[in-house]
């Protein structure tokens, strides 16, 4: 079995320890390398061409958000999981537009950490529960359309999905996996991740996360909604 290579980047020694820790632990996952700034975060991901990065915010030298757009620019097949200490970060807003493909809190569970690490690097959205409806809600309000649709209103963007890809952006911007949307719509997973597949596509998005922004964007689903 291949593993999910992984980069962590903290500028606290002992979180950035603690997260390769019980990263290395798991049988599927190992740590090639770690960093202590967005720098240093930016060389790993060049030498070593991992599957996911775990990106602190806030670093020295150069910040989570600087790293975390040009990783993405540069390694697009890299995923980017935003580490942040509060529900509510600034920077993570920009994040999204930088290329992020999931967000945790510092204080995750280890087994959540693992989880989150498999759930990005297999390209489903990642947002720690806590955060999800608020931040994407907020996000939306604050940002109505992203600087590269500035042309296409995300709304007349939408036009171009079947009907049932529609339904499948909004389940997914409701949260829900491939298995649940499967059983929403009754349809095999197979269909679900076609159905995913060409969303995103269509779009031009880069992963489930930025197709749960799109939604909020073009008013497919409207936040604080079931």
């Amino acid at each position: 079995m291949t593993s999910i290579r992984v980069v962590v980047a903290d500028d606290q020694e002992l979180v950035r320890a603690g997260f390769g820790m019980i990263l290395d632990a798991q049988p599927d996952i190992e740590v090639v390398a770690e960093a202590c700034d967005g720098a240093e975060a930016v060389e790993a991901v060049r030498a070593h061409n991992p599957d996911v990065l775990l990106l602190d915010v806030r670093m020295p030298v150069m910040d989570g958000l600087e790293a975390a757009r040009r990783v993405c620019a540069e390694f697009p097949s890299t995923k980017v999981i935003m580490l942040t200490t509060f529900d509510i970060d600034d920077y993570v807003f920009d994040a999204l537009y930088a290329g992020a493909s999931g967000f945790l809190l510092k204080d995750v569970r280890r087994d959540d950490l693992a989880h989150g690490v498999r759930m990005v690097a297999s390209g489903e959205a990642l947002l720690a529960p806590s955060v999800t409806k608020r931040l994407i809600g907020e996000f939306a309000a604050r940002r109505p359309g992203a600087p590269d649709r500035a042309q296409r209103p995300p709304s007349k963007l939408l036009e171009q999905l079947t009907l049932r890809e529609q339904e499948t952006l909004r389940l997914i911007a409701r949260g829900l996996s491939n298995a649940e949307i499967a059983a929403e719509l009754v349809v095999s997973e197979h269909t679900v991740k076609t159905h995913v597949s060409n969303v995103l596509s269509k779009l031009g998005l880069r992963d489930r996360v930025h197709a749960v922004v799109f939604a909020y964007e073009a008013g497919a689903v409207v936040a604080g909604e079931p």
